[in-house]
């Protein structure tokens, strides 16, 4: 088990953090600018390998430590029909406390007791001080063998369980094309073989949209330059790379919107079903069109928020009107996968769903609060952000591999159409099952629902 809960070593980072300096001392490097390669590339190449074991090894012991992640499939499938949905609360309890007992205490006596569970809190990235973006080994052997394109860091590995991640290849279902059903042949889509797949389908103004979202660019650790994490110079990254078939392979990066380097929170990839009815992109930057999420994202997300960095390796500049456009009119057809049981107005059909089912609906409108936000007539969000205030229940500035947990803040909601095929949930993919986010949800806004209730509100979202 790690679980490291000193403080910030140095008051100078700590003053850093609070918004504070003292005369005299030095600012963390990386306050703002990420800090240039000071040693050659053989010799960060030869010590990031020389590390990789024991910083792989740090990361499970705290994966282990918060979680149970072992192989408990349900009989349900993900929407794709290759791939069971995983079940059970993952998350670990403090010894000696149970979730009923959790839910009926207070947060200031959680957090005085230090009893909220850590899989709850924010997660670390596995390389806190270097991040970047990191894939599973599903996408790195298939673009490897499709584009012969290495998308494999010489310092790190993804290490969740393919069975706790998204189908893959995940669907591809149109707005534009209901009546074809799956349109990815059961293929991921590629710059090699995106034309053959969608040649007859698609527009001509949306097959351009489409190379342009499978055509890699340089990325902070995916470029020509000495600094990158790939072995050999790379082209760079897709914007499908992370957006498998334009859902999620559960690859994960930092937001690029944070400083210093240790208070930068974790991303899982987002899907992008749905986006057609989405009006707020980013979880923290709240951008009001597809189009402008799509060009900041090639300064932003592609290279740690960092524009200097991005004019040094090889910056991409989408034209909006001739290539944006082209992206989000592709990105802006892309559907949910189909859910039989809703009704067109999101409810679900009494003739089709089960007792239980219908429970968990009843829950969802009332007493379990969720349409609130996620209100079913609107595609199950409500194009808002969010603040949980989860630093109600633990204290904040405790550090966990390197990771300085402050609060969340604000996040925008997330739809929760096909929910099932999105593990890991949260914006940081902190929890592993929807089981997990029932758990969570119950005790951060203190619903009191019984177990009964918990099940039937989890059997509901699986219909979503």
């Amino acid at each position: 088990m790690i679980r490291t809960l000193a403080r910030w070593g140095t008051a100078p980072i700590a003053a850093a953090l609070a918004g504070a300096a003292f005369a005299g001392d030095p600012l963390p490097a990386d306050l703002s600018y990420r800090p240039l390669p000071s040693v050659p590339f053989s010799v960060v190449k030869k010590n990031d390998e020389a590390a990789k074991a024991a910083v792989l090894q740090r990361h499970r012991q705290m994966l282990d430590h918060r979680y149970d992640l072992s192989n408990r499939p349900l009989p349900v499938m993900m929407s794709g029909g290759r791939k069971a949905v995983q079940g059970g609360v993952r998350v670990k309890l403090p010894e000696g406390v149970t979730w009923e007992s959790l839910a009926q205490m207070t947060p200031e006596e959680i957090r005085q007791r230090d009893l909220l569970p850590d899989g709850f809190k924010p997660l670390p990235h596995s390389k806190q001080s270097t991040g970047g973006q990191v894939f599973p080994d599903n996408q790195i052997d298939t673009i490897q063998r499709l584009e012969q394109r290495d998308l494999r860091r010489f310092d790190l590995d993804f290490v969740r369980p393919d069975y706790l991640m998204p189908e893959f290849p995940p669907p591809i279902f149109l707005t534009t094309r209901p009546d074809l059903g799956d349109v990815s042949r059961g293929q991921l889509l590629s710059i090699r073989n995106f034309y053959e797949i969608m040649n007859g389908i698609l527009t001509p103004v949306q097959l351009e949209g489409l190379r342009l979202l499978l055509t890699p660019f340089p990325q902070e650790e995916f470029n020509m330059t000495e600094d990158r994490k790939v072995a050999d110079p790379s082209l760079g990254v897709a914007c499908l790379d992370c957006h498998s078939n334009f859902h999620t392979n559960a690859a994960f990066h930092q937001t690029p919107d944070v400083r210093p380097q240790a208070a930068r929170f974790l991303l899982d990839t987002v899907s992008l079903r749905g986006l057609f009815t989405q009006q707020i992109h980013g979880s923290k930057r709240s951008l009001r069109s597809v189009e402008d999420f799509t060009q900041f994202e090639q300064r932003t997300a592609y290279f740690n928020g960092d524009h200097v960095s991005a004019t040094r390796k090889g910056v991409h500049l989408p034209d909006r009107a001739n290539q944006v456009a082209m992206m989000a009119q592709m990105q802006n057809i892309i559907d949910f996968p189909p859910a039989p049981k809703l009704d067109p107005f999101g409810h679900l059909d009494p003739a089709r769903a089960t007792k239980q089912e219908l429970a968990g609906e009843k829950l969802f409108l009332g007493k379990a609060r969720c349409a609130e936000c996620h209100a079913p007539n609107t595609q199950f969000l409500d194009h808002m952000m969010h603040d949980l205030h989860l630093e109600r229940f633990y204290r904040t500035g405790e550090t966990v591999n390197d990771f300085v947990m402050l609060p969340d803040g604000p996040i925008k909601t997330f739809t929760l159409r096909g929910i099932k095929d999105s593990p890991p949930y949260l914006h940081d993919g902190r929890l592993p099952t929807l089981a997990d986010t029932v758990e969570f949800f119950n005790l951060v806004l203190g619903l009191k629902l019984d177990q009964q209730e918990k099940d039937a509100l989890h059997a509901y979202l699986l219909t979503l």
